[in-house]
């Protein structure tokens, strides 16, 4: 084991420790990780966590959500979704589930679950790319679980802005409760981004059925089912814990990168202002703020290619709990973003290279950091310490 110091962008000193492949477990190798611990709880001499890969390898998972304490849902951008068992690593193949447009940024992506306290029942939400006559859209369905396969499914939301290009679907969802959250892309049409009466470049917050939120901004010409307009493509969605606020990022241009808190009616400001570039060259926009624009509360610049985050909440990194976890496709990392006073405040690579690219981020039941790879030999990781 090496053991490295490392003066991290924390305003304390982290030590990084990088360990080899020196231990096999029923699940998969250990493979190479890097983890940056606060100095103040941790020791040179206290193990360093590992990294272990949980079941057969997957090709560009997209989206997980959990069933129970020992079953996730992952999605395969090339249309399966699949029930891993996280203790075995065995995996079932869901049927029942809808037909999607896999090309080039489309796909089968997100996946969120709810549970039902009333009747225990299961609903499944999928978000995915539907095409219809020579264009896509974004699209979620919502299906019964009965515990092998999906039952009842229906499309209950279907973008309005229709396009020839595969990108820019945004597709992330998040839950709770009451409300179904999904962000969509501007699907490369920038100025989409700008008109309340299209979906693209948006947040948008739906009831459980699907029909949106009577409590939306309804703002004149605004489609009922949007919370937030202003986006270009955001593919990390999470409710904090701590305040109950929704928070998104999104990508850049080249650069701005960004970190938004969603509040109703808001608009975020893309195209009309960036902290990115063209990626020719020139600026986007009239700069990077403007009255009746909302300002982002964290940027990345250069571009770290953000997808998926999780607020850390469990006993098992305890120097986590109310900070933020982002995954970066880009750097092939996983970014820790601390939080002070409600907001971001500074931030630390916490591993680096060690699984590709980083596609989502999820907190499981006992506290581990679960990870999807998404590369075409990619998988489904967990972060744990040392023996758990």
């Amino acid at each position: 084991m090496t053991v490295m110091i490392h003066q991290a962008m924390f305003s304390f000193t982290a030590i990084i420790f990088v360990t080899h492949d020196v231990a096999k477990s029923f699940i998969a190798p250990l493979i190479a990780i890097i983890w940056i611990f606060l100095a103040s709880i941790t020791t040179p001499t206290a193990a360093a966590p590992l990294i272990q890969q949980i079941g057969a390898t997957l090709s560009h998972p997209w989206g997980m959500d959990f069933l129970d304490d020992q079953h996730l849902f992952v999605t395969e951008r090339g249309g399966n979704l699949y029930l891993v068992n996280l203790l075995t690593g065995e995996r079932d193949t869901i049927a029942n589930v809808p037909t999607v447009q896999a090309t080039r940024q489309g796909g089968m992506l997100d996946v969120a679950v709810h549970q039902n306290p009333d009747d225990n029942s299961v609903t499944v939400y999928l978000c995915y790319s539907l095409l219809i006559g020579d264009k896509t859209v974004t699209a979620i369905d919502k299906a019964k679980f009965d515990g092998a396969d999906l039952t009842e499914r229906q499309t209950i939301f279907t973008a309005n802005n229709q396009e020839i290009s595969a990108i820019h679907y945004g597709c992330r969802l998040a839950i709770d409760q009451q409300y179904l959250y999904a962000s969509l892309g501007d699907r490369g049409n920038r100025h989409d981004a700008q008109n309340p009466s299209l979906h693209g470049g948006a947040v948008i917050r739906l009831l459980h059925d699907g029909t949106p939120a009577p409590n939306n901004p309804n703002l004149q010409g605004w489609a009922p089912e949007i919370l937030s307009k202003g986006h270009r493509n955001p593919q990390g969605l999470a409710i904090n814990p701590e305040t109950g606020e929704l928070w998104a990022h999104e990508h850049g241009p080249r650069g701005g990168d960004e970190i938004n808190i969603i509040s109703a009616g808001h608009n975020y400001g893309w195209p009309k202002v960036s902290h990115g570039k063209e990626y020719l060259g020139g600026s986007i926009g009239s700069g990077t703020s403007a009255p009746g624009l909302t300002d982002p509360v964290w940027v990345w610049t250069p571009s770290i290619a953000p997808s998926g985050m999780a607020f850390y909440k469990g006993d098992m990194f305890p120097f986590l709990n109310g900070h933020l976890l982002v995954g970066s496709l880009k750097f092939k990392q996983l970014y820790l973003v601390v939080l002070e006073n409600g907001l971001p405040a500074r931030e630390s690579v916490m591993m680096d290279g060690a699984i590709g690219r980083v596609r989502d981020v999820a907190i499981a039941y006992d506290g581990s950091v679960l990870l999807l790879s998404d590369e075409e030999e990619g998988g489904l990781y967990r972060i744990a310490e040392a023996g758990q």
